[in-house]
């Protein structure tokens, strides 16, 4: 698993790896079973400090997305499924909850935030198309 923090974001870093460890287990990336890094190596690869990693992997257990297993690790929970959708759609909505404050700050109002994200829906889709039509004999 790769994480990409954003520093500049005003989001706090393990909230972060929290959000992506999350994304990971809703879109099957992270398979249930899957070990998370350990906390000092990935907190050396992130540049962060172990607290930071640990206070992810405490609020990810406490949301009951990975479990730890004393002496081998933590883990990517197998009874998370019935949360996929849930999660995914939580996941979404803080994205556009960001999208909306920005469109806020930019003064564009709610028919062309609506407008354009419907365009850039519809030209998203057109592109998978066009790449799904490319990968076939």
């Amino acid at each position: 698993m790769r994480f990409q923090l954003n520093f500049k974001s005003g989001k706090p870093v393990y909230l972060q790896v929290v959000d992506q460890v999350k994304a990971a287990a809703a879109s099957g990336a992270a398979r249930p079973g899957e070990p998370l890094p350990s906390i000092r190596p990935l907190a050396e690869e992130l540049r962060v400090n172990r607290n930071t990693v640990a206070k992810a992997y405490t609020e990810l257990e406490n949301q009951g997305i990975i479990e730890t297993l004393a002496g081998k690790g933590c883990f990517v929970r197998a009874n998370n499924s019935r949360l996929k959708k849930d999660v995914r759609l939580e996941l979404l909505a803080q994205e556009i909850d960001d999208a909306v404050i920005q469109a806020h700050h930019l003064q564009v109002g709610k028919t062309e935030f609506l407008r354009l994200a419907e365009a850039r829906f519809d030209t998203f889709e057109q592109q998978r198309d066009v790449a799904k039509k490319a990968g076939e004999p």
